[in-house]
């Protein structure tokens, strides 16, 4: 009989979803129904990329950044861009970062140009390759290979080494399997959560020297793009991670003491990653109202402009960039919003300033409060199916 058979009896590959709470359920229909939004939202090139690297960024540092990577989401984001110059004894964590942004583009590619093969322990190999790649490793570690030590991480003791092969090769055949039996209609939930479950079944193995929560996530990665999820969605579950790190591990000790059951590990990911959805929903959904915003500017004032039309134009733009104390600006402030406006009003009296004002507001495009003190672009114009709501106190806007 294998040893972890005695040592680890409950890494069966077969999960009991009948333990999972109906909280769970409900948190997958959300986040497959989400998946499908932003999956079908149409963006703005300069948008698409930005969504993009912004996430790329987060998805990429809490990969690392859970592993002890201590570069910032700010230096991740200049690195990505070739502008970060880290002095040699911090080298190796840009490589850390290269390693995982090289291995998501190869993963993201064999699937867009799938469909993609049966996951196997080569492939599982190379993922752990690809991380540790050009890495200073200790002797008894070498990438991509199967470990021939036993493994302690905080209180729980991997599998024996013997056995790493053998369940890795389960764990392939459990996931080729089930990938076929999911039920119609229903395949983009249950691949959620059996990126999930595959994600905890692995760090239960632990079968690499290093690297393993890295690899691990690339694994979960690559069932999430399977599943559906646009690239910058699939890097949601490890942010989720990283930004909860103590509870990650205490969800991953407490999965690991309940022999088997993987329910409040399941319920903790998805609710996260509905949490991230939420969150990159509501980015998504903001440009596309500024854009929209934008647009219906441009058409209420038409084309060939007059010098005032043109500067008015320019002051609802401006006013419409405007996020804190929701939205509203001093009138006294409006000529400094920015380079162009202050520009176009180099000259003008207060006169000219209060007329294009009461010019704009007769058309629509900002509201003021009675004493005519406070401004803002009135974007509500263009949220025509949102819900009636209370109308807004500049008071108390104002004290924010």
């Amino acid at each position: 009989m294998r040893s972890y058979k005695e040592t680890h009896p409950w890494i069966d590959f077969s999960p009991d979803l009948r333990m999972l709470d109906s909280r769970a359920w409900i948190y997958l229909g959300e986040a497959a129904s989400k998946i499908e939004h932003i999956a079908g939202i149409p963006l703005y090139p300069e948008e698409s990329e930005r969504l993009h690297a912004v996430y790329l960024a987060k998805g990429v540092l809490a990969t690392t950044a859970i592993e002890g990577n201590t570069l910032t989401e700010d230096e991740v984001k200049r690195h990505l861009e070739g502008k970060l110059d880290l002095p040699p004894s911090r080298q190796y964590l840009g490589q850390e970062i290269d390693n995982i942004v090289d291995a998501c583009n190869r993963i993201g590619e064999a699937i867009i140009n799938g469909p993609s093969d049966p996951i196997s322990l080569e492939e599982i190999c190379a993922y752990n390759r690809f991380v540790l790649e050009n890495l200073p490793q200790d002797e008894d570690i070498s990438p991509g290979k199967l470990r021939e030590h036993s493994v302690t991480v905080g209180r729980y003791r991997a599998v024996p080494p013997q056995d790493c092969e053998h369940l890795l090769n389960k764990f392939c055949q459990w996931l080729n399997e089930v990938k076929a039996s999911f039920p119609e209609g229903f395949e983009r939930h249950y691949a959620i959560l059996i990126a999930i479950a595959a994600h905890l079944y692995f760090v239960w193995i632990h079968p690499f020297g290093d690297g393993n929560g890295r690899t691990a996530r690339l694994i979960e990665f690559r069932y999430l793009l399977e599943a559906g999820f646009p690239t910058p969605a699939a890097h949601l579950l490890s942010n989720f991670y990283n930004q909860t790190r103590s509870e990650y591990y205490r969800q991953l000790d407490k999965a690991s003491r309940s022999h088997g059951d993987i329910s409040n590990f399941i319920f903790y990911a998805v609710q996260g990653l509905v949490d991230q959805l939420r969150e990159q929903l509501s980015l998504i959904r903001k440009w596309q109202i500024n854009t929209t915003w934008q647009n219906y500017v441009f058409e209420e004032f038409g084309g060939n402009l007059s010098d005032a039309q043109a500067r008015r134009r320019r002051l609802v733009l401006d006013l419409s960039g405007i996020e804190e104390n929701s939205g509203w600006i001093r009138t006294s402030k409006i000529r400094n919003l920015s380079p162009k406006l202050a520009q176009k009003y180099a000259g003008k009296t207060q006169k000219a300033l209060t007329r294009d004002l009461n010019a704009v507001e007769e058309m629509g495009l900002i509201k003021r409060d009675k004493r005519k003190r406070w401004v803002k672009a009135n974007k509500q114009v263009i949220l025509a199916f949102l819900p009636a709501r209370v109308s807004e106190d500049p008071e108390r806007d104002r004290l924010k």
